[in-house]
């Protein structure tokens, strides 16, 4: 049963080619979040805070301000907004 799972896989990719991210970050579609501010009321680090240019939908989203996420993805969790927010861990 599990030799027919791995005979599946055409390709394994080393470490060494992959993408390696040095510190947790997290990242926000501006286009989809809607200004909630729900994420910000949830992150221990306080490293979010709200745009104050508009998106598409005319509301202010939020962004990373740039330092000490810890990537515990209680923004993610918070988010009722599907895909509007992703958290990187290294």
């Amino acid at each position: 049963m599990f030799a027919c799972l791995f005979t599946r896989v055409k390709e394994v990719i080393p470490m060494s080619d992959k993408t390696a991210v040095d510190v947790p970050f997290m990242e926000v579609n501006e286009e989809l979040c809607k200004g909630c501010q729900l994420c910000i009321d949830v992150c221990p680090k306080s490293v979010i805070a709200i745009s104050e240019k508009l998106n598409l939908a005319s509301y202010h989203p939020a962004f990373y301000t740039g330092a000490d996420c810890t990537g515990c993805g209680l923004c993610f969790y918070a988010c009722p907004e599907p895909s509007a927010i992703r958290v990187t861990k290294p």
